[in-house]
């Protein structure tokens, strides 16, 4: 478990408002926050919710936590305190602050925390019009704490209310895509993603597997030319496997959806794997998650089957490609991004 985050560190020295019966802490951080509320709260029962499988995994190795993930919150009753850790996406946070006014009471007090560069102060004036009082309880560690008292309540919350459908053009295909506040480019095609698409060559039919596969628009674009592939989609977001899905029934095309922490969860062996994989963990820049792929992906990988990674050009993929694999293909380069393609030999 990590040390405490700030924004964790903020709340603490609060702990006089972080009491109540039926707690829910949303987007929590991976430290001891909860473990320390559990501790401030004995009796209470305490529930946490994340969009991100990791996230998740980390708060249900806690005793006494009752954690969930899925791209909804659940129905949860009686609660009087909710605790949200502010994400980078404001749209993602709308969308929450609308899933929270339909899961709450008159009762229920929601305390808002971020980092000031993450946009905590956009919480302000995104909920002032829907709650009676609204206060700043304190500031620290370039961080912000909100209380947000009598939130209106919203009739009932449907994710798919907040879908966007787009068209994407690339490589002689349009079709259209689904997308939701909080998926990774949300709304549009990524230049990465059009440059791997452009410079795609697959077989037309075995087993394959998209690696972060946001809104399922790899997928799509893939099945569109060969509809004969097994297709394997895997995210550790909730939300993006949300949009997969509805990207991928809307052009008439299915495929295994893998909700996963890394390649943790996955089994089964691939002719081809096909990533534009994160490298962001909330605003830091983050390259574990992007090794621990490279590095575990030989495990379900068959004999001859091709590795396919688009990346930012700055990263050092190719040292990284070849240590595994023993050589790397730079299959196009520009100032942005690198399309890297190596086979398990």
């Amino acid at each position: 478990m990590q040390k405490l985050t700030n924004p964790s560190l903020l709340l603490l020295r609060n702990e006089e408002e972080l009491t109540g019966q039926h707690i829910l802490v949303i987007n929590h951080q991976r430290d001891s926050f909860l473990s320390e509320l559990k501790q401030l709260n004995p009796q209470a029962i305490i529930s946490a919710f994340s969009y991100d499988f990791a996230d998740h995994l980390a708060a249900d190795s806690i005793a006494d936590i009752d954690s969930h993930v899925s791209h909804s919150l659940p129905a949860l009753d009686d609660l009087d305190l909710i605790i949200y850790y502010y994400p980078k996406s404001k749209p993602e946070a709308q969308m929450m602050f609308d899933n929270i006014r339909a899961l709450c009471s008159e009762k229920t007090r929601l305390l808002v925390v971020g980092e000031n560069k993450g946009g905590v102060k956009s919480a302000e004036k995104q909920l002032q019009d829907k709650c009676e009082a609204h206060y700043k309880l304190d500031s620290a560690k370039h961080c912000i704490l909100y209380e947000f008292a009598q939130l209106q309540p919203e009739a009932n919350f449907d994710i798919a209310s907040y879908q966007q459908t787009f068209t994407i053009k690339v490589a002689g295909q349009e079709f259209e895509a689904v997308s939701v506040p909080g998926v990774f480019n949300h709304g549009k095609l990524d230049i990465g993603t059009k440059l791997l698409l452009e410079n795609l060559k697959l077989p037309a039919h075995g087993n394959m597997l998209d690696f972060g596969c946001g809104a399922g628009i790899i997928a799509t674009f893939v099945l569109n030319q060969s509809p004969k592939i097994r297709f394997s989609c895997l995210d550790v977001n909730a939300l993006a496997l949300y949009a997969c899905e509805q990207t991928l029934r809307l052009n008439g095309h299915q495929a295994e959806l893998v909700l996963s922490d890394g390649l943790k969860q996955l089994t089964g062996r691939f002719d081809a794997i096909i990533s534009n994989p994160p490298f962001h963990t909330g605003i830091k820049t983050d390259y574990d998650i992007a090794q621990g792929f490279i590095n575990g992906a030989t495990k379900h990988m068959s004999k001859g089957a091709q590795l396919h990674i688009v990346a930012n050009s700055f990263l050092k993929y190719p040292p990284l490609l070849e240590a595994r694999f023993g050589h790397c293909d730079t299959q196009i380069k520009n100032t942005k991004f690198a399309v890297y393609r190596t086979t398990l030999s």
